[in-house]
């Protein structure tokens, strides 16, 4: 059947049956023409039908394992988990998970919403949240966990975290809560203390990061968008697409960077002092765009969503227009590949060999590209005055099958008190520890 000629209803019908090939156009362009300071950034290519091309989440065959870069080894460094998103490594070397996944939508959404959830289902996702965080400990230093223990519970649909002195920060897809925390302690039950409501609701984004500044008098959330290129109208974005500053003492906040679709991980770099994050880019007009990126965050700066992308490049799906903030906007830092679901970021400071100065980014991998991109965490060099400076390496791979399934999906990244780089991988329920192949655990 031409997908000309195709309508919603019918692909969604296909999209049930499994015959997902038939949705939507393939690239033009190799991955790498999506990555760098100066992506290549095609005509859009709207079809009547948005490409779909999801890898059906399957897990982890027995004895398999991703495949690291040379001169590194993977181990597994905890598993049995229920859908790990996030990571924070505390002051004394325990480790948080956060167990989560979106928490239920309102009711409604129309035809291409059941669609969608239908979609996202099969790539991992849309299944109940286990709203829990996890306590690792890996008591002996032979880099796997023997402590595996519910830390937090009941939570909404937790994801970013950050301890700041005595407290423990926890991003839940409505509100930023705090804890009071002690070093080794293996259990919270105090209730929370609500520090900012989060905007939730529909949650067409739902994940909410958190990272203190280095003297830790402010945190920094990250809040998605509510739509894909404010389809649902802007009145439902308020305060979204945006980088909040909060002031925990005074439990208040402003938007300290706006325009951002999906920003995600966040992390600081210490020569400029400046912050960064990775962002997830728009959808739905073609698979040669929009790049995912990386970018430093500037106080009061505007990244161009809804109304451009990846600087002045115009949106002509959004109406009505601001050219006065598309002339505002600014151009992303480096380009991370189309719809690649850049989430996890960590910064590495070169002296946790093997791994060279710059940025660790995981990337979930796409569901709406053909063909497929991301699945798999990379590293970006940053040369000493704090900007990237060269291509991205793949320090992670083999989380597809030759078929095309996905065996897992990377998401948070975070370095261990030995320099190990773990990663949660929330379709295989696992953490993995990546490391130098020559040295110990």
């Amino acid at each position: 059947m031409p997908t000309a000629r195709m309508t919603p209803g019918v692909c969604a019908l296909l999209v049930s049956a499994g015959l997902l090939a038939a949705c939507g156009e393939t690239a033009r362009l190799p991955e790498t023409a999506g990555y760098g300071p100066q992506p290549q950034l095609p005509p859009p290519n709207k079809t009547l039908v948005p490409t779909v091309n999801v890898a059906t989440a399957v897990g982890w065959p027995s004895g398999q394992a991703p495949q690291a870069a040379a001169g590194l080894k993977v181990t597994a460094y905890a598993g049995g988990l229920d859908h790990p998103r996030w990571l924070h490594v505390l002051p004394n070397g325990d480790v948080l998970v956060a167990e989560s996944n979106a928490p239920p939508k309102p009711d409604g959404g129309g035809l291409k919403a059941w669609a969608m959830k239908l979609v996202m289902k099969r790539a991992g996702a849309g299944v109940p949240s286990a709203d829990r965080i996890t306590l690792l400990r890996d008591a002996d230093g032979d880099g796997t966990a023997e402590v595996k223990t519910a830390f937090l519970e009941g939570l909404t649909s937790p994801f970013g975290m950050a301890v700041v002195g005595d407290t423990l920060y926890v991003a839940n897809a409505d509100a930023l809560v705090s804890f009071p925390y002690q070093s080794g302690q293996t259990r919270i039950t105090v209730p929370a203390t609500r520090i900012v409501d989060l905007p939730a609701g529909l949650n067409h984004h739902w994940t909410k990061n958190v990272i203190a500044s280095p003297d830790g008098r402010r945190l920094y959330v990250t809040v998605g968008s509510n739509s894909n290129v404010g389809e649902n109208g802007m009145d439902v974005e308020e305060g979204r697409a945006a980088v909040w500053e909060v002031d925990p003492a005074k439990r208040t906040h402003r938007l300290y960077a706006t325009g951002l679709r999906n920003p995600n991980g966040m992390a600081w770099e210490p020569a400029t002092g400046m912050l960064w994050t990775v962002v997830n880019e728009r959808d739905e007009i073609g698979s040669d765009l929009v790049p995912d990126y990386l970018t430093s965050v500037k106080d009061g700066g505007f990244y161009g969503w809804p109304y451009s992308y990846f600087g002045q490049n115009v949106d002509a799906r959004v109406t009505p227009q601001r050219p006065e903030l598309v002339a505002k906007a600014i151009v992303p830092d480096y380009a991370l590949g189309t719809h690649t679901a850049s989430l996890g970021l960590a910064w590495a400071d070169g002296k946790q060999a093997p791994f060279a100065r710059g940025m660790v980014i995981g990337q979930h991998g796409s569901w709406n590209r053909k063909p497929r991109s991301g699945y798999k965490v990379i590293h970006v060099p940053f040369d000493a005055a704090g900007r990237p400076s060269g291509s991205p390496q793949d320090l992670l791979t083999g989380f597809l099958s030759p078929d095309g399934e996905a065996y897992g999906r990377p998401v948070g990244v975070v370095f261990d008190p030995k320099g190990g780089l773990l990663v949660a991988d929330d379709v295989g329920n696992i953490i993995w520890r990546v490391s130098s192949a020559q040295a110990r655990p």
